[in-house]
């Protein structure tokens, strides 16, 4: 019987021993934790990469109508410009922020002409494509974050 006992109280011992610290828990948890940070962000990445890869396609389709004009004394931007029809012009900021419309060298606000809506097509998809390549920059950045963190447990 003593024998029994001491047995067991050898193997709750030795059960002990092998259990890990809180520290050596931790680092574990937090390797778990950068894996499936590091999965999503590159899960996100490809999301991106492939918006990005739908959207190029499309921009380089409506750019074939319009002319790109900048000043680089002058000018931070440059601008697509469609010439429509009655002396109106439309100018796409080269980052989608702007759509301008001038008729005859005169501002205007509005016009029924069919050549606005591909320029404000063409200024949607310009802001997609910028952001959609803001994002991959920093997905990218988080990417490799991750990695380094992995590399180093």
């Amino acid at each position: 019987m003593k024998r029994h006992l001491f047995i067991i109280i050898c193997a709750l011992a030795l059960a002990g021993c092998n259990k890990p610290s809180r520290v050596e828990q931790y680092k574990a948890e937090k390797h778990v934790r950068d894996s499936v940070a590091l999965a999503e962000q590159e899960r996100s990445l490809a999301y991106y990469q492939s918006q990005l890869d739908v959207l190029l396609p499309q921009a380089d389709s409506l750019l074939a109508y319009f002319q790109y004009e900048r000043n680089e004394k002058y000018q931070d931007h440059g601008y697509y410009v469609l010439n429509g029809r009655n002396g109106l012009r439309i100018l796409v900021r080269d980052d989608g922020k702007d759509l301008l419309l001038y008729r005859e060298g005169k501002r205007i606000q509005q016009t029924d002409d069919p050549s606005l809506e591909r320029a404000q097509h063409l200024q949607i998809v310009i802001s997609d494509v910028k952001e959609c390549e803001k994002r991959i920059e920093r997905t990218s950045l988080e990417v490799q974050k991750y990695q380094k963190r992995l590399q180093k447990q």
